[in-house]
């Protein structure tokens, strides 16, 4: 009767919805149709270094990506950690998306012929994933070890039982690996047309309906870690928008039934839904590990399906408790690895997180059409993203802190490492997706006759309106080293249309310009408006206000501060210092004076100042992306007197004051 009463409550909701498909609700914003992405500048740099020494290498550095696959019947079994299939999966995702903005020839032809070789590893009946029949979505397998690579099984002097399929072993997220290949997947049928990719994402789906879907076994028993095994809810639900295949929908939402219910061995799901509508924080819900945000972003996609707006509702409350309660100073999400309720706690910043959390910022986006989110993604990707980088391109890394230095994924979590990808670990594999995101927030739709505009940096962007029309934004500036930004409209003849500018929150005093007259009242936090008649050359100059602002500490950062100008965190890095970070200056930040300095050494920073104390000690400060570049320790949390502490809000979310 439990399952009669799923279905009657899932064929409720879908009520009145034709075939299963319509949707009641749009976003508010959605990414530009047929966008082309020229970025230019130091992000530019990035984005090619990441794309020729880490991208484009991965399948042939590390062949195991895919052989984990082909294999993964073999015997000797491989010795695999436990979320081994997302590999492939979050390593499609970010180089796709990083392909939207490169249109990078080279890149696009290592894509096609990994999509290539990663359906054909699919079995008959959908299952793409690295485990041995007997161990497939069951949440358990006997060649899953949490500890360092131990070279295969049978092979090391490990007993022959333990590739049997009953003993020994440990826990795989299976289903979350699935529903990282069904993403990447998705994303590139849709900017290649590949209808192989469409149909592979579509058979993992229906292995999933088959084995799931009102059969009395359920996706949440699946193995102890519900906050991954319940991902494929956000696929399903993207994958039934695509398709109007109805049973999709059915079964993302008997999934969301299952996050109120008891996993195996007594453990909670998420519970998100309940937990958030009856006000609770997000790190007070029985999952508040950062993979539940894949989990939860599937609530947005339920609120257009069905209208219901309690997913809206609760997916709103559980994005704005993270805001204020874990996103940290550099923008980066969770503390050791999940929420916490305290920004200032100074644990491991995992890339994972950060990426996950800048994926929910954009459905969050999308659904509020809010600027002050967009001011959030901002935050996040000019700092944690790029700070998680190496300036080579060649790694990233697993813990981006507050304070303290940069190490290679490679290095804080070697255990990772197994035969054929010495390389992969769960952050190698995803974060150039924080780069490649930018081409899902930096120019969107508001409707069928407004574009909003994001980013802002020196790049070439060109967005299709309606029909048959395009505009090209040609954008000048040095941003964010300076806060003037040279905007010229291009379209393909003269059209009416509305430019929404987003002005940030952090811009008390923002100057714009239409072809150089003056526009007034022009609001911080907030999407500034321009409708008229659009020809080719208009100029529209905006001038934000840069001058520095504060966050003063608490907890385990009381007594320190944190500054901004603009976006970016200025942290103290000793490369560009004479001073160590025990002996720092006091800034007094009511009488700042500042000077940039051009660094002529290895490895520029973005921008760098010089700050002088009361009796003239100089302090060198950068941006948080570039601090920690040559290994040394930094700092982002500093000594700065004369400011009066802010408080959370909506339309403040970074508490910073000016002095």
């Amino acid at each position: 009767m439990r399952h009669l009463s799923i279905r009657l409550q899932i064929d409720a909701n879908l009520s009145g919805v034709a075939g299963g498909n319509k949707m009641k609700e749009t976003p508010k914003l959605d990414r530009a149709a047929v966008s082309q992405y020229s970025l230019d500048g130091w992000l530019g740099q990035y984005l090619q270094k990441v794309t020729d020494q880490w991208i484009k290498v991965v399948p042939s550095s590390n062949p195991g990506i895919l052989e984990i696959l082909r294999d993964r019947d073999r015997r000797p079994l491989r010795d695999m950690v436990p979320f081994a299939g997302e590999f492939a999966g979050k390593y499609l995702t970010g180089a796709v998306q990083v392909l939207r903005l490169t249109g990078d020839n080279g890149l696009r032809a290592v894509l096609a012929d990994f999509v290539t070789d990663l359906v054909a590893c699919q079995d008959e009946d959908g299952y793409l994933g690295p485990w041995p029949q007997g161990s497939r979505l069951t949440g358990r397998a006997p060649n899953s070890s949490r500890g360092g690579g131990s070279g295969i099984l049978g092979v090391t002097g490990l007993p022959e039982s333990k590739t049997d399929g009953r003993n020994g072993g440990s826990d795989t997220w299976d289903a979350w690996g699935h529903y990282h290949t069904m993403m990447g997947l998705m994303l590139w049928a849709e900017l290649a047309g590949d209808k192989k990719a469409l149909r592979s994402a579509r058979k993992i789906a229906d292995l999933l309906c088959t084995r799931f879907l009102g059969t009395g076994r359920r996706l949440v028993d699946a193995g102890r870690r519900t906050e991954t095994n319940l991902s494929p809810v956000h696929a399903l639900c993207l994958l039934h928008k695509k398709t109007g295949v109805r049973r999709y929908m059915q079964l993302a939402e008997q999934i969301v039934h299952e996050f109120e219910l008891r996993g195996r061995g007594g453990e909670y799901a998420g519970d998100y839904v309940r937990t958030a509508l009856e006000g609770k924080e997000f790190h007070q819900t029985p999952k508040p590990r950062w993979e539940s945000l894949h989990t939860i972003m599937a609530l947005p996609e339920l609120y257009y399906i069905t209208g219901n707006r309690r997913y809206r509702e609760s997916f709103e409350h559980i994005y704005w408790s993270i805001v204020k309660l874990d996103r940290h100073n550099n923008g980066g999400f969770s503390s050791a690895e999940r929420a916490r309720g305290n920004p200032y706690l100074k644990l491991p910043i995992e890339t994972c997180c950060t990426i996950a959390w800048i994926a929910m910022s954009v459905e969050m986006l999308r659904l509020t059409g809010s600027s002050i989110v967009a001011d959030e993604i901002e935050l996040s990707t000019l700092n944690s993203v790029v700070g998680m980088h190496s300036a080579s391109g060649r790694w990233v890394t697993y813990d981006t802190p507050m304070d303290g230095v940069r190490r290679a994924s490679a290095h804080s979590i070697a255990c990772h490492s197994r035969e054929g990808t010495s390389e992969l670990n769960c952050c190698s594999v995803n974060g150039h997706r924080g780069l490649g995101m930018i081409s899902d927030w930096a120019l969107m739709h508001q409707g069928d006759d407004g574009i909003t505009l994001n980013y802002y940096g020196p790049s070439t962007m060109t967005a299709k309106l309606g029909s048959n029309r395009r505009v090209k934004f040609v954008q000048e500036t040095s941003y964010p080293v300076n806060g003037h930004i040279r905007l010229s409209i291009h379209p393909s003849s003269t059209m009416q249309f509305r430019l929404n500018l987003r002005i940030p929150f952090w811009s008390e005093k923002t100057r714009l310009y239409v072809n150089g007259e003056r526009i007034r009242n022009v609001s911080a936090g907030s999407y500034f408006p321009l409708e008229r008649d659009w020809k080719k050359g208009d100029c529209v100059e905006i001038r934000l206000d840069m001058s520095e602002h504060f966050w003063v500490g608490s907890k385990q950062c009381r007594g320190r501060v944190s500054m901004y100008r603009g976006p970016i965190l200025m942290t103290y890095d000793r490369r560009f210092n004479e001073i160590d970070p025990g002996d720092l200056p006091e800034l007094d930040g009511r009488t700042l004076r500042r000077r940039h300095i051009n660094w002529k050494g290895r490895i520029e920073p973005i921008l760098l100042l010089e700050y002088r104390d009361g009796e003239g000690r100089k302090l060198r400060l950068c941006d948080f992306g570039s601090a920690g570049e040559g290994g040394t320790p930094y700092r982002s949390w500093l000594r700065i007197s004369g400011i009066a502490k802010g408080s959370f809000s909506r339309s403040k979310p970074l508490r910073s004051v000016r002095g």
